[in-house]
């Protein structure tokens, strides 16, 4: 059965049958999602320089 490594704290956890996956239990998955919630993750993004141009439909 293969097995793959937690990313929260790096245990050996079967893919299998986890409901977990891919964390090794549901403490870890929270722990995992707190991280999100507190913004220690971000997914990379290119910043504009400059705004984009208004939509006809926000004309005043």
């Amino acid at each position: 059965m293969p097995h793959v490594t937690c990313p929260t704290c790096s245990a050996p956890t079967p893919w299998q049958g986890n409901t977990h996956r891919p964390f090794c239990s549901l403490s870890c998955r929270l722990i995992d999602l707190g991280g999100w919630l507190d913004e220690r993750y971000r997914v990379p993004a290119e910043t504009p320089d400059e705004p984009p141009p208004p939509d006809d439909d926000d004309v005043s």
